[in-house]
């Protein structure tokens, strides 16, 4: 499904857009993918991306010659994290809870009206035709798993501490609004700390650990070196394995710490002792004993365990009262949309065919911080979500800047990032629903370089069996 093809060398000048693809990768439509590297995003500023790119195609290279999974060449970034704060403007810093609380308001609202229009008007005295009914009421879990999404990003900006300068505050109002998401607050908060500290880290990373090529190996039935012999993935495998990823990922997560890495006996004070990631593994995000968290994190996890106990009982009583058909429709069917959002952003945030993972020797924060690439989702992306879609590889960075001030900061450490900033906004909202289809097609583990050595196997990229992209590397039968 791949075929070779010829490029003109990229100028040094305008590295961010150049395309030294050696080998194009079709999907199933038969459309060429392209990296994120040929688009450029689509800024709320007029500036060109490449005038901003840094020139450092002739800077020192101990890594040799590093290929990304659309068949890129890929520097390793050598910016520090002062420049990327110095390069931001003092103002993009400062945080309003009056502002803050005014979004919460209008999420609320947003809800609220929503609820009422629906529950008056679209009834059988307004809308005779039950198909119709069905529809509408179907836009309206859509709606609502929006607007639920929205609050969720706003409780998300309180546990980094961009809701307001007051982390009283913050975390009062992260607590309330995850807890009526059913999401364990200072939990996730905790953990969500800590793969701020180690993204792109495969022995760190608190979410997003890809599999190796042992692992992946490991979990079809085959040796190592025939991943590179075997025949493609089925499409329905494929597509199996997203709807799952989409209405149970997220607590599977919460609950098995499934995309997280599993090196618990490291911790420091011994809880990981035994302990591993999957059911009954004893690593999860509401036990207290959980290796992902200190002794000193018990009663945060607690209080999480007693918001998500209120907002269960809450439902218990609001379901008995109302009904269960309505619930479901009310709160259920909205809820697994924000699950659903909530697993397609974060994934697509740090799952893409031009990203790299480090080796713990290999990785340092300004390196991972930059594994991360922003995305296009239009009014609903920028409005509805509070653009934690467009500004994403800005909040790796400096995570306590608000979502309101996060364009202008974004703007301001491109020119320091140049080639290493990553954005896919093509076709925006339909360019972010593809992505989630090129990604599974295409990132299934990581890899070193073929032909890597030394610092260079530290470097790992994605690569696949579905003959997309860059071909993973031959390896000869390890001899018995």
């Amino acid at each position: 499904m791949a075929s070779a093809t010829a490029s003109s060398a990229p100028t040094a000048n305008k590295p961010f857009l150049r395309r030294n693809i050696t080998s194009t990768a079709f999907d199933s439509d038969s459309s060429a993918v392209v990296s994120p590297m040929d688009s450029p995003r689509q800024s709320p500023s007029s500036t060109s991306l490449s005038s901003l790119a840094s020139d450092d195609a002739t800077a020192p290279n101990k890594y040799g010659k590093l290929i990304d999974t659309y068949g890129n060449e890929f520097r390793v970034p050598d910016f520090t994290i002062k420049d990327i704060r110095d390069a931001i403007p003092k103002h993009c810093y400062e945080r309003s809870a009056v502002r803050s609380l005014g979004y919460v308001a209008r999420d609320m609202v947003y809800l609220a009206t929503t609820f009422y229009v629906w529950n008056k008007y679209v009834t059988p005295e307004y809308v005779p035709s039950q198909p119709l009914r069905v529809a509408l009421w179907g836009v309206y879990t859509f709606l609502q798993g929006l607007f639920g999404t929205g609050l969720w990003v706003l409780a998300h900006e309180c546990g980094h501490g961009a809701f307001s300068p007051s982390q009283k505050l913050n975390n009062f109002v992260g607590w309330v609004l995850h807890s009526a998401l059913l999401v364990p607050y200072f939990s996730w908060q905790l953990s969500h700390s800590k793969h701020h500290k180690a993204t792109g880290n495969m022995e760190r990373d608190m979410v997003f650990v890809p599999r190796t090529r042992e692992q992946q190996a490991t979990r079809i039935g085959r040796l190592v070196h025939e991943l590179s012999e075997l025949t493609e993935e089925t499409p329905i495998y494929t597509f199996i394995h997203l709807l799952g990823q989409q209405l149970i990922g997220w607590w599977n997560y919460l609950l098995t710490n499934v995309t997280g890495h599993n090196n618990h006996e490291r911790q420091r004070e011994g809880r990981g002792k035994g302990k591993r990631n999957g059911w009954g593994g004893g690593v999860n995000h509401f036990d207290p004993r959980s290796p992902l968290y200190e002794e000193r994190d018990v009663p945060y996890i607690l209080l999480s365990d007693l918001g998500l106990i209120i907002t269960i009982s809450a439902l218990v009583y609001l379901g008995k009262t109302f009904g269960w058909s309505n619930m479901f429709v009310w709160y259920f069917l909205p809820y697994i949309w924000v699950n659903h959002w909530l697993v397609a952003i974060t994934y697509l945030q740090h799952t893409d065919p031009s990203l790299p993972h480090y080796t713990e020797t290999e990785w340092n924060f300004v390196r991972g911080a930059a594994a991360t690439i922003d995305r296009e989702f239009g009014f609903i992306g920028r409005h509805l979500l509070h653009g934690i879609i467009e500004t994403h590889v800005l909040h790796h960075y400096v995570s306590t800047i608000p979502f309101y001030n996060a364009d202008e900061a974004t703007e301001a450490i491109k020119p320091v990032m140049g080639q290493h900033y990553r954005a896919d906004t093509r076709e925006g909202p339909i360019g972010f629903i593809k992505a989630m289809w090129k990604s599974a097609r295409m990132c299934q583990w990581v890899e070193p370089t073929e032909g890597a050595e030394g610092p260079a196997k530290g470097v790992l990229f994605f690569r696949n069996r579905n003959g997309l992209g860059t071909a993973p590397a031959k390896m000869k039968p390890v001899s018995q």
